[in-house]
């Protein structure tokens, strides 16, 4: 598709940006077929598309100590993903080592499992553009929500409704969903707005 963000231009562009050795085509290929695995409903290409574009946009701002570091995070961040699985992150990071990252890249996708900062100057971009999903239109965060719900089938609908409504819950709570003063003045209001209205809308949702 023309225009993709996950293009391999874009992603042999960034490989040489940070210096990685190895083949470049090879993990573009390993990355492409990790996100279309079979068990993946929302944690597929279309969020790594969305993520980047909103890198994108963040670094037209130029609001990022190391840009280039933050976007090969991003593309290996979810590059492991099963929905029964607890060290999806820890797997993700060392993936992206083997690939030539650095170890800054393995902390920043660290980062995406707690979604809560440490000491780096680039620690909440990363955070903040793995929840943009929370500001989109409201049609696509439904359709998100669904998507969760079908990596989580294997989950009884009752104990799903509690504990999805728990963490939506608790994002809402949080004095700012977002870390960054960008990100609030650009997307917190509709996100909290999509937050509540998907809160009302998890009970009836079903695969």
């Amino acid at each position: 598709m023309p225009g993709r963000r996950t293009d391999l231009k874009s992603w042999q562009s960034l490989w040489q940006r940070c210096g990685m050795t190895g083949d470049s085509l090879a993990w573009h290929q390993k990355l492409l077929a990790a996100y279309s695995e079979p068990q993946r409903a929302y944690h597929t290409l279309q969020h790594l598309e969305e993520c980047l574009r909103c890198f994108d946009e963040v670094k037209k701002a130029g609001v990022m100590a190391k840009p280039d570091l933050i976007e090969m995070a991003l593309w290996f961040h979810d590059a492991v993903y099963d929905p029964q699985g607890s060290e999806n992150e820890e797997l993700s990071a060392r993936m992206a080592v083997e690939a030539g990252g650095s170890d800054e890249v393995a902390r920043l996708i660290l980062l995406t499992k707690s979604h809560q900062p440490g000491e780096g100057a680039d620690d909440a971009w990363i955070i903040d553009i793995d929840l943009v999903i929370f500001a989109q239109p409201p049609e696509r965060v439904l359709e998100y929500e669904r998507q969760i719900r079908v990596e989580y089938a294997w989950v009884p609908q009752e104990l799903y409704t509690e504990k999805r409504v728990e963490i939506l819950r608790g994002f809402l709570e949080r004095e700012h969903l977002y870390l960054t003063a960008w990100f609030r003045e650009r997307h917190e209001a509709r996100a909290r707005e999509n937050l509540r209205a998907l809160i009302a809308a998890v009970k009836p949702l079903t695969v």
